[in-house]
C-alpha cells in the first residue's frame, strides 16, 4: 500500500537522518502516528498547517509503501471530507510500522511558505 505523510522541516531532517528509511519516534505529547491514505489530504495538510504553524514556515509530502499484510492491522479512518482518510498507528507501534517500509521514503511535494503573509 502506498501512504503519505505530511511533515515539517525538523521531522524530515529526522527522516533524511535515518537515510529515508524511518519515521522518528513520536513525542510524548504525539501518542498516534497519522499516515494518510492520499496525496491530496497531506498536500492540504503541509501546504495549510506545516506552513502556518512551522516556524520556518515549510511543509512537506512525503510518499512511501507499506506492506500490505501487515498494514490491514488498522483501519481506515475518516476525519473530515471523504478523502480525509489516514491510519492511525499507536506511537508505541511506529518501530515495527517503519520495520514494515518498504524501500525508501520520498518528497514528493515542498511547500515553501509565503514570507508576506499577512495572517
Amino acid at each position: 500500500m502506498i501512504l503519505y505523510r505530511p511533515v515539517g522541516t525538523e521531522e524530515l531532517k529526522l527522516i533524511e537522518k535515518s537515510g529515508y528509511l524511518r519515521y522518528p519516534p513520536r513525542l510524548p505529547e504525539q501518542p498516534i502516528f497519522y499516515p494518510v491514505l492520499n496525496e491530496r489530504y497531506a498536500a492540504e495538510i503541509a501546504g495549510r498547517w506545516n506552513v502556518t504553524y512551522n516556524s520556518d514556515h515549510k511543509g512537506y509530502v512525503t510518499r512511501f509503501e507499506i506492506d500490505d499484510a501487515y498494514v490491514q492491522q488498522f483501519e481506515v479512518q475518516t476525519v473530515g471530507a471523504e478523502y480525509h482518510q489516514e491510519l492511525w498507528v499507536p506511537a508505541e507501534e511506529l518501530e515495527t510500522f517503519n520495520d514494515h517500509i518498504i524501500g525508501k521514503i520520498e518528497v514528493i511535494r515542498r511547500f515553501p511558505g509565503n514570507e508576506s503573509r499577512s495572517d
